[in-house]
């Protein structure tokens, strides 16, 4: 029998160990299944009624870098949190891909690490490279696409859609339609993107878009940077990154950015007067996916699982395909019959098949990108 005075030292210990963010007194599994943190899937857990259990046993979920504008994330986090009663926070919710790599790197098993990551592809190759990841196959892994999962499961794309260009027709007299047009003298200062290049996928994807516009290549990004030398050279290119914010103030006329990003501007900014034009550029179609990822020291192992499940649910990709963003599993969901179709057929026509860089063009690409980015902007 366990003394009161036991019981206390017990708890006491306890969160001394939480207190250094390690995870001795983590939830203990059904006989003969993995603790959360090892876990590999919810079956490898003792099935998804152990996960949930074990998942609102903690409680929380820390995110990172998911404003609640992007991708469907607002309603993402608000049917989690009432489906299972797991409080989601967010922090740095502006951030960018790198900003989340870093937060996994510079806090190791913290408690104040970030248990889930969403980051461009590119990105999550890297964090997977530096061994940041914890492997994970949610129920639905097998029907993702395999140029769209690690081979270790270590990140998965949950998401995805085409570079845009996002226009306030009420400031803008004539809206361009193409890389093109953007360098026309009839911009200047207007020409924004979501961030720097070097930190962000948006704006890395908006520089490889960019490169293919003129005679570029998946193996040749370079024609990018020097479109955005020439963008900045003719006073056109505008250094401040682009928000909601931004282009409701009108300090982002122009915008590149996801399509799904700018179509939900021009429906969330309708009521504000705003008339938010969206163009998909047919000089430089790029589409890409990002990825989802568990931090391979999360604070909350249960929960993280749990928030991956939901996203790669139906529910959770419908929600992502309500806000204009194309889900990864959209073909498996057709022919299921678990498709939003009505939400399918809000999405914008693009003509022929997206078409993806590789890894080790990906890997190219963002290291001229790193190398090039400051040159081609500066001055």
């Amino acid at each position: 029998m366990t003394t009161p005075c036991a019981r206390a030292a017990a708890v006491f210990g306890c969160f001394a160990l939480v207190a250094l963010g390690l995870s001795a007194c983590e939830n203990t599994p059904p006989a003969g299944h993995a603790k959360p943190s090892a876990a590999t899937s919810a079956e490898s857990m003792g099935g998804m009624r152990a996960l949930i259990a074990a998942a609102k046993q903690e409680g929380t979920l820390r995110a990172i870098a998911l404003p609640r504008d992007w991708a469907g994330y607002g309603s993402l986090i608000n049917g989690f949190e009432k489906k299972y009663g797991i409080k989601v926070t967010v922090e740095q919710p502006l951030g960018h891909s790198e900003d989340e790599i870093d937060a996994l790197s510079n806090r190791g098993n913290r408690p104040t690490a970030p248990d889930v990551i969403d980051v461009g592809d590119t990105f999550a190759r890297k964090a997977a490279v530096k061994n940041l990841l914890a492997p994970y196959e949610v129920a639905a892994y097998a029907s993702i696409p395999g140029n769209q999962k690690d081979s270790k499961a270590r990140w998965a794309n949950n998401y995805g859609g085409y570079i845009s260009i996002g226009c306030d027709a009420n400031r803008v007299k004539s809206c361009p339609q193409t890389f093109a047009d953007l360098l026309k003298p009839r911009y200047k200062g207007q020409v924004a993107l979501e961030g720097d290049p070097r930190r962000s996928a948006t704006a890395f994807a908006s520089v490889y878009a960019a490169a293919l516009a003129n005679n570029g290549s998946f193996d040749d990004v370079q024609p990018g940077l020097g479109f955005f030398a020439e963008l900045n050279h003719r006073g056109n290119f505008n250094p401040l990154a682009s928000t909601s914010a931004t282009v409701a103030s009108g300090r982002t006329p122009i915008s590149i950015n996801w399509d799904y990003i700018n179509l939900d501007y021009a429906d969330q900014l309708r009521d504000k007067g705003v008339n938010w034009q969206v163009a998909i550029p047919f000089d430089g179609s790029f589409a890409q996916y990002f990825a989802l990822a568990i931090n391979k020291h999360a604070p909350h192992p249960a929960a993280a699982r749990l928030w991956h499940e939901y996203l790669f649910s139906p529910e959770g990709q419908n929600l992502r395909l309500r806000a204009y963003a194309r889900p990864v599993l959209m073909d498996a969901m057709r022919r299921d019959g678990t498709l939003d179709e009505a939400a399918a057929a809000r999405l914008p026509t693009v003509e022929g098949t997206p078409q993806f860089p590789t890894d080790a063009q990906l890997e190219k690409a963002r290291q001229a990108v790193t190398r090039g980015w400051a040159k081609a902007v500066s001055g």
